[in-house]
C-alpha cells in the first residue's frame, strides 16, 4: 500500500492513501453490500464512508487531471 505523511486538522499526521488504494478501499465497500456480512442496521453508516471516499476519489483525480494540463500547457510552449 503506497502512502505518504499528510496533515490533518488539529495538527494530527495521517497517512494518506493513494489513489489507487482509496480505489480498492471503495471496491471493498460496495462487495460488502453483495456479502453475506451485511447488516440493514450498518448498511447506512457503511454507505456514507463509501460515499465520502467516493467524494475523495473524485477530487483527486480532477486534481491529477488539473496537474496534467498544466503539464500539458507547458510542453506545448516549447
Amino acid at each position: 500500500m503506497t502512502k505518504v505523511k499528510g496533515q490533518r486538522k488539529g495538527n494530527t499526521m495521517e497517512e494518506k492513501k493513494s489513489i489507487s488504494d482509496k480505489i480498492k478501499e471503495l471496491d471493498m465497500a460496495v462487495d460488502w453490500f453483495y456479502s453475506d456480512e451485511f447488516s440493514l442496521d450498518t448498511a447506512t453508516e457503511k454507505y456514507k464512508s463509501a460515499i465520502k471516499l467516493a467524494k475523495e476519489i473524485e477530487t483527486d483525480l480532477d486534481s491529477l487531471k488539473n496537474e496534467i494540463t498544466v503539464i500539458q500547457k507547458d510542453f506545448t510552449k516549447e
